[in-house]
């Protein structure tokens, strides 16, 4: 867990809260605007929605070692790279593939390995990660603007140093310490000795009993394509917010290094809600849980039309981060409840196409609406809509069931 949390630190050296820092030098040095700066991250979640089932497959079939070793050498690459950028199209080709490796390969594969791991402290134990997670949130931003303060402005350097610092710290552990799953060392989730839980057919799990399911019947229930859809809705919020938090609070007349400091305080509310989601999880019903998420996040949204001051700008990011933190702990343990561990890399691979098509339309969205209104206020009436379409659908989204099938059919598919 504690490797995986640490590829889901340094997945941030390409996440929505880093870049909204550099928003604002770039478009003032490049003469680009803020639209085609945030639009990198957008394409990349298009391009997201083709290689996540690629990445489940991966997954599947190679291991989480192979999928989150080579994730780190990718996004260490591109992101130092972009300090020798002088085109639009090169940004997007080398932000985009670190962007790509943050949505699905990182996202599918840190979840999933701790799914494997953990199934009757599920929940916790992916708030751990979840918090992991939140503290490179927070230290991304704050590293960029501190390496650009450092070098009076020199963006360029800070993208360097930013991917140079996944190589060193996140790549050689992500190499030497990823193991599959408990049953491939004679183990069994929980830290347990006795026969794995976790094989296909049925397992003991948080204290009901955990179906498998393969991804073909995964497929044919409606619960899949619902949490699916919700998820791109809630994570449509997600970077539609993060991607233009720094340049908002610039608009409102708030300094750089205190936009700075509001993301990394959303963050540290990350790392709380984290805490608190994993907490709920272990206690009330995933699916309810999720939808409480979700409804957080369109009520506090709104909160954003009420900022004008350094306080209310940490105040209102720290309440939404306590809400983004249900989305780093929430949605995968809801997946691995419903669907088990067998199969459960393949139907991850299938889901998030649906969270990466949500990322990208977020953030293209809120820049479209800025570009042509000259401001964000229209944007968070339509993040709260899209909020509680999502809690409709999670509601629906009972947990399936079925009768039980014969041992032949209960492989991997």
């Amino acid at each position: 867990m504690g490797v995986s949390g640490l590829t889901t630190f340094f997945r941030n050296a390409a996440a929505t809260l880093t870049i909204a820092v550099f928003v604002f030098p770039m478009a003032d040095d490049l003469g680009w605007t803020r639209t085609a700066i945030v639009g990198a991250a957008s394409v990349a979640g298009l391009v997201s929605m083709f290689i996540s089932p690629v990445a489940g497959w991966v997954l599947q079939r190679f291991g989480p070692r192979i999928l989150l070793a080579g994730s780190m050498v990718v996004l260490g690459g591109a992101i130092m790279s972009i300090r020798w950028v002088d085109n639009i199209v090169m940004f997007y080709v080398l932000f985009g593939m670190g962007r790509v490796i943050f949505n699905s390969p990182v996202q599918i594969g840190s979840s999933t390995l701790v799914a494997q791991w953990f199934v009757r402290r599920r929940g916790r134990a992916t708030s751990a990660l979840g918090v992991l997670h939140s503290l490179g949130m927070g230290f991304f931003p704050l590293l960029a603007q501190l390496l650009m303060n450092a070098s009076d402005g020199d963006w360029q350097m800070a993208w360097f140093w930013i991917g140079i610092s996944v190589w060193l710290v996140a790549l050689p552990p992500t190499i030497l310490l990823v193991i599959q799953s408990p049953e491939s060392v004679g183990l069994q989730p929980d830290g347990g000795v006795e026969e794995a839980v976790g094989a296909p057919g049925k397992s003991k799990s948080r204290g009901a009993v955990e179906e498998q399911w393969t991804l073909r019947e995964a497929m044919r229930t409606p619960a899949m394509w619902m949490l699916a859809v919700a998820g791109g809705l809630v994570f449509f919020i997600h970077t539609g917010v993060n991607i233009h938090q720094a340049a908002f609070l610039r608009d409102q007349g708030i300094s750089a290094s205190i936009a700075a400091s509001a993301l990394t305080v959303m963050a540290a509310g990350t790392a709380l809600g984290s805490i608190f989601w994993g907490w709920l999880l272990d206690r009330i019903p995933g699916r309810r849980v999720y939808a409480m998420t979700a409804a957080w996040l369109g009520v506090v949204t709104l909160l954003f039309l009420r900022v004008d001051s350094a306080p209310m700008a940490f105040g209102v990011a720290l309440v939404f981060g306590i809400g983004l933190g249900g989305l780093l702990v929430v949605p995968p343990v809801v997946i691995a409840d419903y669907f088990g561990r067998s199969s459960l890399g393949a139907i991850r691979g299938l889901t998030e196409p649906f969270v990466s098509g949500g990322q990208a339309v977020g953030g293209i969205t809120a820049g479209i609406i800025f570009d042509l209104s000259g401001s964000y206020e229209g944007t968070f009436p339509v993040f709260t809509v899209a909020a509680f379409l999502g809690v409709i659908l999670i509601l629906l989204a009972r947990r399936p069931r079925r009768v039980d099938r014969p041992d032949s059919e209960s492989g991997l598919e």
